[in-house]
């Protein structure tokens, strides 16, 4: 699994890049992965004020549909367009052209201070949650659906 070491990660499965007052935006390799081949990828609208842990964007794969959120408070300020053409990108790069959204943060403190926020690199990722991992990629399906897939 590709897990960038200068990014910051969510419980929800984005990764962060720090741009100066901007964050760039995307999901983790692992979540890529588990949604198996993306299909369409529905964008925030550009200028959109986002609060932290809003559901923003929606990414559909043959699996599933699921809600991406902001990490922070903040504005839209960019979309990556080439997703509507081409949503696999997030299959092929989800750390490079494969990202969502680029969001202006209201507060820089935020990032440093999010409960949000849960991982800073990999080693921080052996704490996250296999099961808040899939309740949050199949949240649309019911648990009979997911029985036996895992043996915890």
């Amino acid at each position: 699994m590709n897990v960038p070491e200068d990014l910051l990660y969510t419980e929800t499965h984005e990764w962060i890049k720090r741009e100066g007052e901007n964050i760039r935006v995307g999901i983790t390799d692992h979540a890529q992965s588990e949604l198996t081949d993306v299909v369409y990828v529905e964008l925030p609208k550009m200028d959109r004020q986002a609060n932290a842990k809003e559901a923003i964007a929606v990414v559909e794969s043959v699996k599933a549909a699921s809600d991406i959120y902001a990490p922070v408070k903040g504005t839209i300020v960019e979309i990556n367009k080439a997703l509507e053409a081409d949503p696999g990108l997030i299959n092929r790069e989800p750390y490079g052209q494969g990202w969502i959204f680029v969001l202006k943060i209201d507060n820089a403190d935020d990032l440093s201070g999010s409960a949000t926020l849960l991982a800073n690199g990999p080693a921080d990722l052996a704490h996250l949650s296999i099961t808040d991992f899939w309740s949050w990629a199949f949240s649309d399906l019911c648990d009979d659906d997911l029985k036996g897939i895992f043996a915890e």
